[in-house]
């Protein structure tokens, strides 16, 4: 026993440093952190998407190395995040450009695959065969995962910081604390959306614009949405999830109707009261369409789209709207996804169409990491709130935010194109 937490044999051995001083370390930092959370007890885990496999200084090459050196591994299933640098293609951050940070970024994604970790390198996680189910405690480090897991899957994760990720998935628990108890989950806030029409509801744009307006007046609390079809995809839910999480650090949202711990209003809450309630409006979906665009509509250098990576159904979607055109040749234009999800859109052809036409895929990592990517300077247009939030100081672009409709019309025009339909009912 440790503090008021009861071990069982073998993390006692391991906290007496029986399987080596890394194994020791990672008990003890499991334990810490434990104490801090206010945990009375560790929870098994079935799985963990680990974070600190993206590089951001040599002390993350230091520590994984450490690890790797004493005979550390994985005891539960760990995939990995996105990393700084793509393994499939290194023109997207040449080394010259950068030497020290790609080869860092390079040996630390080795290390971790060596320590055991399943190398999937993708933010969306939950796009691939093998995800937890409900009610299933796991260990979550990207801010988007750690949404969609505990929201769109009913699974339970906090949002774990680099390190404590890695020490979770060697041991094989976490501390039993914030949305690993079920009164944890309890919605907070109410975001009512009846009156936004429903003929939008269904628009991808629509989920983006409403999860930045959710997510920042939410901060850190669960908020709960009423009028979300019972319909919505996982890719519409997955842009509310990265929004959320982008513009206001939620970890778990509940749609009445929809997610699985919301089946009514009154348990989406736990029969609590709401705090607040919003009605969302039109205006509101507006303004976070300003917020998101940081640039005037005109010529596009870049299209961005992919963040979080690209499923299977928006490839499909993408290749029906680009409907055999080329993209502008004065621009660049990327999606970023899994290696998974690629694979599958190339056996249908999808990859090598989409290819011929100019767009560039990217797997293993993200397009809005400094150093940039080729071409991402001047204005760049995306389809993705998170993407939008972030890469104005991240990269120094200057963002134009759209539908996906309006992103592949603007990349075949060489500049932002509108559509004419789409903010019809915000008259």
């Amino acid at each position: 026993m440790t503090g008021q937490i009861l071990l069982d044999a073998r993390e006692d051995s391991l906290l007496a440093g029986a399987e080596g001083p890394a194994m020791q370390l990672a008990m003890r930092t499991l334990l810490r952190a434990a104490d801090i959370m206010g945990a009375k007890n560790l929870v098994p885990i079935g799985f963990a998407h680990l974070d600190a496999c993206f590089y951001t200084g040599q002390s993350h090459v230091d520590f994984a190395q450490y690890l790797l050196t004493h005979g550390a591994r994985f005891r539960v299933p760990a995939w990995t995040n996105v990393g700084m640098i793509s393994l499939a293609d290194a023109g997207l951050r040449p080394e010259n450009e950068a030497p020290e940070m790609v080869k860092g970024a390079r040996r630390l994604m080795e290390i971790y695959v060596a320590l055991g970790a399943k190398p999937v390198w993708t933010c969306a996680p939950y796009q691939l065969p093998g995800r937890p189910k409900l009610g299933e405690h796991i260990v979550v480090g990207e801010s988007n995962a750690v949404t969609f897991y505990n929201s769109v899957i009913g699974a339970r994760t906090n949002k774990y910081g680099d390190y404590l990720d890695v020490a979770c998935a060697l041991i094989g628990k976490a501390p039993l604390a914030g949305l690993h108890e079920e009164v944890a989950r309890a919605g907070e806030i109410h975001f009512d959306i009846g009156a936004i029409d429903d003929e939008f509801r269904r628009c991808d744009l629509f989920y983006h614009l409403l999860g930045h307006h959710v997510g920042r007046i939410s901060g850190q609390r669960i908020p709960v949405i009423t009028g979300i079809p019972a319909d919505a995809s996982e890719d519409q839910l997955k842009a509310v999830s990265a929004a959320v999480a982008a513009a206001g650090g939620v970890e778990l949202w509940h749609a009445v109707g929809r997610t699985p711990e919301a089946p009514d209003f009154d348990r989406a809450f736990q029969g609590r009261t709401p705090e607040a309630s919003f009605q969302v409006s039109a205006a509101d979906l507006l303004r976070a369409q300003k917020e998101l665009s940081s640039a005037s509509d005109g010529t596009l250098a870049m299209v961005a789209l992919g963040t979080p990576h690209f499923s299977y159904t928006e490839f499909a979607e993408v290749v029906a709207l680009l409907d055999e055109r080329t993209i502008n040749p004065r621009l660049s234009f990327y999606i970023s996804t899994s290696r998974f999800i690629r694979d599958l859109a190339q056996a249908r052809g999808w990859i090598d169409m989409l290819e011929r036409a100019g767009v560039k895929i990217v797997v293993d990592t993200c397009t809005y990491y400094s150093p940039a990517v080729r071409g991402a300077s001047g204005r760049v247009m995306t389809n993705a709130a998170k993407w939008a939030y972030y890469a104005p100081g991240m990269l120094g672009v200057e963002v134009v935010f759209g539908s996906t409709r309006e992103c592949i019309e603007s990349a075949v025009r060489g500049e932002v194109w509108r559509d004419p339909d789409l903010w019809r009912w915000t008259a």
